[in-house]
């Protein structure tokens, strides 16, 4: 097989950074990161600029997130590349034409094998994620918004939420996310004042009962 030419788009610059040495060291001849973007306008461009066989693509991103990119160049070949494994977002970013959907807790080898089967056509998820899907297309879960009070969330509200429930402290989360923990406490704090909750048991709680977590 040909060396498969890849974009890598993300809105953290350390975690992009991250995937192109991981890609660099293991798939070294298999998969070449020709160039990265960091928002939707610079996806785009760099997309039609760079033709690549594959376009890592994160969920959510300033001024839009991976369905708006594959909304405006949908001629490329998409894997989702996120730290979101949340229903909704692995529906959204399938029905909006993405090959895959895969964590970003996956190994480096396993993320270049996921780039080479999506490229020969393949789907590609991580494990659990394409339950969803078969969920989804089922009819067995909604597809829209959870409800109204996940609407009033920013996305990295979401994020943040999301690994606050799962029982991550806030030194995790800014690691996870690439964000000071002061930011993490903020973020905590909208959340609950949004969803009017007192606690991160509470917020746990809630976002069980929607399947978020």
């Amino acid at each position: 097989m040909d060396e498969l030419r890849v974009v890598v788009v993300d809105d953290h610059a350390m975690f992009r950074s991250g995937v192109r040495a991981e890609l660099e060291r293991v798939g070294a001849g298999r998969v070449r990161v020709v160039a990265e973007a960091e928002d939707v306008p610079s996806a785009v461009r760099v997309i039609a600029d760079h033709r690549p066989d594959v376009v890592l693509l994160d969920v959510h991103m300033p001024g839009g997130g991976g369905p708006e990119v594959i909304a405006q160049a949908p001629g490329a070949t998409y894997l989702a590349l996120s730290v979101s494994d949340a229903a909704e977002d692995v529906i959204g970013v399938i029905r909006a034409g993405a090959r895959g959907y895969v964590t970003k807790n996956i190994a480096a080898d396993e993320l270049v094998d996921g780039i080479e089967r999506v490229a020969a056509g393949d789907a590609v998820f991580s494990p659990r994620l394409a339950g969803f899907v078969l969920d989804a297309f089922a009819g067995t879960i909604a597809v829209a918004h959870v409800d109204e009070d996940l609407d009033r969330l920013t996305e990295r509200e979401r994020e943040v939420m999301r690994l606050i429930a799962r029982g991550y402290a806030y030194k995790e989360v800014a690691k996870e996310l690439f964000i000071s923990i002061k930011t993490v406490e903020t973020h905590v704090s909208n959340v609950l004042r949004k969803l009017q909750l007192s606690s991160r048991h509470e917020l746990t709680r809630w976002a069980s009962d929607r399947r978020l977590i």
